[in-house]
C-alpha cells in the first residue's frame, strides 16, 4: 500500500490551470485593442475614457504588451486558484489539509469517524466533536476517491454520511437550550456571513470557539445548525 495518498493539486489540475488560464489571458490580450475599439463606440459600455485610450494605441508593440500582460495575468490567476484548492494528504498516521497556505493536521489516533457532508470532508473524534471540516474541490464523479483513500489507510468511514445528522437543530437567537456563552458566539458568528474572506476566517475561528464550549456548528444557506458534542 502507498505510504500516502494525495487528493487535489494533481498534475491534471496544474496543467489545466497553468496551461488554460495563461492561454486564455494571452488570447484576450491579443484581441484587447480590437475589443476596446468596438466597445469605445458603444455608448452604453462604461469606462469609455480608458477604452478610447486603448483603442487609439497602434502598432505591433501594443499587441505584444497586451499579450504579455494577459499571459502574466493568467499565471497569477492560476497560482491564486491553486492556492485556493484544498490539498489532502492521507497517511496511516495522520491527515493533513492544506488550503490558502494554512495547514490543519489531524492524528489518525483521534479519528473515530469520517464522512462526506455534501462538498465537505468531516472527521469526528470519539465524543463526536469535529476535528476537521474542510470543503473539497473534487468533481462529483471523482468524489468517491476520497472515502476510498481514507479506507485504504485504515480510517473508519461512514458511507451513509453524518451519523449524527438527526441531532442538528437550526440556531435561533437566544436559543433556550444553549448556554449564554454559546448563544453569544453564534450571534457574533451569524454576522460574519457575506463578509468575504474576512467573514470566512471569522466563521472558522468562531466555529472553533463553539466547539470549545461543547457544541458543533455547521452552516447551510447562511444559516447555522448546532448539536451537542457528547451523546446524550
Amino acid at each position: 500500500m502507498q505510504s500516502k495518498t494525495v487528493i487535489g493539486h494533481s498534475v491534471t489540475d496544474k496543467v489545466v490551470l497553468y496551461g488554460g488560464l495563461p492561454l486564455a489571458g494571452a488570447v484576450l490580450g491579443f484581441f484587447l485593442p480590437r475589443i476596446a475599439d468596438w466597445a469605445s463606440r458603444q455608448k452604453w459600455v462604461p469606462f469609455q475614457g480608458p477604452l478610447e485610450l486603448v483603442a487609439r494605441w497602434d502598432g505591433w508593440w501594443v499587441v505584444v504588451v497586451c499579450v504579455a500582460v494577459g499571459l502574466l495575468g493568467g499565471l497569477l490567476l492560476a497560482a491564486m486558484a491553486l492556492d485556493d484548492t484544498l490539498k489532502v494528504t492521507i497517511t496511516n498516521d495522520s491527515v493533513e489539509f492544506l488550503k490558502n497556505e494554512k495547514t490543519v493536521t489531524v492524528p489518525r489516533a483521534k479519528v473515530a469517524t469520517g464522512f462526506l457532508d455534501g462538498k465537505e470532508i468531516v472527521l469526528l473524534d470519539a465524543t463526536t466533536r469535529e476535528l476537521a471540516r474542510e470543503k473539497h474541490d473534487q468533481f462529483k464523479s471523482d468524489a468517491q476517491k476520497i472515502p476510498r483513500a481514507f479506507r485504504a489507510h485504515g480510517y473508519p468511514w461512514s458511507e451513509a454520511g453524518d451519523p449524527h445528522e438527526d441531532r442538528f437543530r437550526r440556531w435561533v437567537e437566544d436559543e433556550p437550550e444553549l448556554p449564554p456563552g454559546a448563544n453569544a458566539v453564534l450571534k457574533a458568528r451569524a454576522k460574519s456571513f457575506g463578509d468575504g474572506d474576512k467573514g470566512k476566517a471569522d466563521l472558522r475561528e468562531l466555529r472553533d470557539e463553539v466547539a470549545k464550549l461543547g457544541y458543533t456548528v455547521k452552516d447551510k444557506d447562511k444559516k447555522q445548525y448546532w448539536r451537542p458534542n457528547t451523546l446524550r
